[in-house]
């Protein structure tokens, strides 16, 4: 590429400092006018002009301007998931940058040609050929521009975000040191799967990993991708330990008041709900819950191991038919009190006396499963437990799945510490996702449990 040729970039003018609040941070938005006119924009976190060299790298997005894609949501292409995913990453690692590069669209043809282009494409033309056919090379961006930005906001070292390695060779000849490329890959689509085949067999972009799911398994974090974005920072060292989940309706109930709970939210927050089953070491519930719903607490809607099944039963009065106490699929830790009675269980089934005639404090369960080796574990209810957990302070992560139903009475879901101030009232960070008809809230409370970091820090090696 004639890019490569070049020993140092072409000027920019730093014209404007601002910042710019989004659904994923607030960025610091920097606009720049090159030598031929063009504006462009860095958006950038945590990083500042004079950084040392002793920081970190940034995680940097080089992203070519495409309006059908950015603007319009085309799925013809992957640009504006692309983008939106960059955001997210560097908001979550907090130190990196996108830089908006205008004069990209239809890599540096122009949206007319784009589109001229796009309606050879209409006839089986591949994204190559089109350009070709039309006059252009088959990729006409250059990053002078990009690099000159990056090295006025001191950005000389990066970790580029990118899946095409033609961008990395063009900014490492213009003095930009790329120490490490992690890719950034999206699902694809019907619409766009054509064109994403011909820029990797064709253009070198790297191959997209159908695995997101098997890498969650494995322990690894996906670079790119729909579960990678809601699962991946529960594979970090430093990544949340004790999760909550917990569904109910608008109106705040997980089930009516005869106790009807089947069910509140829809397959795909199920699907969501074994999903993380499949992550974590133990699933915990209360005895009533085990009573009232019978679960199995297993993994079904999804590949992945079963967690240990812990139930917390101060009066002992799981039913002997209940599931956890009579399927063998998983180990089940059946946390009794003191004076509790018992029945014989089976193998499967480790009966575990609470110390004390006290109540079963979490904090002091969180250490019983850590003592035996179970150390990423998942509240999943009912809601007094889920509660229980949460005025304790001991949960990291919550997600709580609201479904577009009214119930009027029944049973309550989460509950937390009433305040006479609202500006006492709880507000962590939160993020939010569909699920069919439902909303999952993603709680990020490891503020309150003083376990950092939180869901705008850091998502490390994401390849």
């Amino acid at each position: 590429m004639a890019e490569q040729a070049r020993t140092a970039p072409r000027q920019v003018e730093r014209v404007a400092d601002t910042r710019l609040p989004t659904d994923h941070a607030t960025f610091r938005m920097t606009a720049y006018r090159d030598d031929t006119g063009t504006d462009h924009v860095v958006l950038s976190l945590g990083v500042s002009d004079d950084d040392g060299p002793d920081l970190p790298p940034p995680l940097v997005r080089v992203h070519s301007e495409c309006l059908t894609g950015d603007a319009l949501g085309s799925r013809r292409c992957d640009c504006g998931e692309q983008l939106q995913h960059a955001l997210q990453l560097v908001a979550r690692t907090g130190r990196g940058a996108v830089v908006y590069a205008r004069g990209h669209e239809g890599r540096a043809i122009g949206l007319a040609e784009k589109l001229r282009a796009y309606a050879l494409q209409d006839r089986g033309v591949d994204t190559v050929d089109a350009n070709l056919a039309l006059g252009h090379p088959a990729d006409a961006r250059t990053y002078d521009h990009c690099a000159a930005m990056l090295l006025d906001l001191g950005m000389r070292r990066v970790r580029l975000l990118s899946s095409n390695p033609a961008k990395e060779l063009a900014l490492s000849a213009l003095g930009i040191e790329v120490v490490e490329r992690v890719p950034l890959v999206v699902p694809d689509r019907e619409e766009n799967a054509f064109y994403l085949a011909t820029k990797r067999a064709r253009m070198g972009h790297d191959e997209a990993d159908q695995d997101e799911w098997d890498q969650l398994l494995a322990g690894r974090i996906p670079a790119a991708g729909e579960l990678a974005q809601r699962y991946g920072d529960l594979n970090r060292a430093d990544g949340p330990r004790v999760l909550a989940q917990l569904g109910q309706s608008l109106d705040g109930f997980i089930a009516s008041r005869t106790g009807d709970a089947a069910f509140v939210t829809g397959e795909l927050d199920r699907e969501h709900l074994h999903r993380l089953r499949a992550l974590v070491d133990a699933v915990v519930v209360g005895g009533a819950t085990v009573a009232c719903d019978d679960p199995q607490l297993t993994v079904r809607a999804v590949d992945g191991p079963h967690p240990t099944r812990v139930v917390l039963d101060p009066r002992g009065t799981t039913p002997a038919d209940a599931v956890v106490l009579t399927d063998a699929t998983s180990p089940t830790l059946w946390v009794v009190g003191a004076d509790a009675r018992v029945r014989p269980v089976g193998d499967h089934v480790e009966v575990v006396r609470w110390p004390d005639a006290g109540p079963m404090e979490p904090r002091a369960v969180l250490d019983l499963l850590a003592a035996r080796g179970l150390h990423r574990v998942l509240v999943e209810g009912g809601g007094r437990l889920v509660s229980a957990f949460v005025r304790a302070e001991a949960v990291d992560r919550l997600y709580l799945t609201t479904a577009p139903v009214l119930i009027g009475d029944g049973v309550p879901g989460l509950r937390v510490d009433g305040q006479d101030r609202l500006t006492d009232a709880l507000r962590p960070t939160a993020r939010r996702y569909r699920l069919g008809d439902d909303v999952v809230t993603e709680l990020d409370l490891r503020p309150l449990t003083a376990t950092a970091p939180t869901l705008a820090d850091d998502v490390q090696d994401a390849s």
